[in-house]
């Protein structure tokens, strides 16, 4: 009877030996679990994205509005009768501002 004790007692061992600290017992669902959610998340975001394109899509087939945008300020076309301006910035100093270039002299001629 010792002998069969002694048996059920290592085979509980065993168990929860396998049950906790084996990679298929809880660690292991743990694992799965984050790495579900973590699939989760990405699958929401370009679920999102998708929708976005879609709409973008519908725009471009329907409206020329979407398509003119798009000519733009992709492509940089203007239309008939619009002039197109630039603005370069300046340069900029360590602090982050541009300074404003100094006036040059006046000279004027000596008659």
């Amino acid at each position: 009877m010792k002998w069969f004790a002694a048996v059920l007692g290592l085979a509980l061992v065993l168990l929860q030996y396998r049950l906790w600290l084996s990679e298929d017992g809880v660690r292991g669902v743990l694992q799965v679990q984050g790495a579900v959610t973590a699939q989760r998340k990405q699958n929401d975001g370009l679920a999102e994205r998708n929708l976005q394109l879609a709409a973008e899509v519908r725009d471009l087939k329907q409206g020329y509005a979407a398509l003119e945008e798009r000519a733009r300020n992709d492509l940089g076309m203007i239309s008939v009768g619009e002039s197109f301006y630039q603005v370069v910035p300046g340069k900029t100093s360590s602090l982050g501002t541009s300074p404003a270039p100094a006036a040059p002299p006046i000279r004027t001629a000596a008659r």
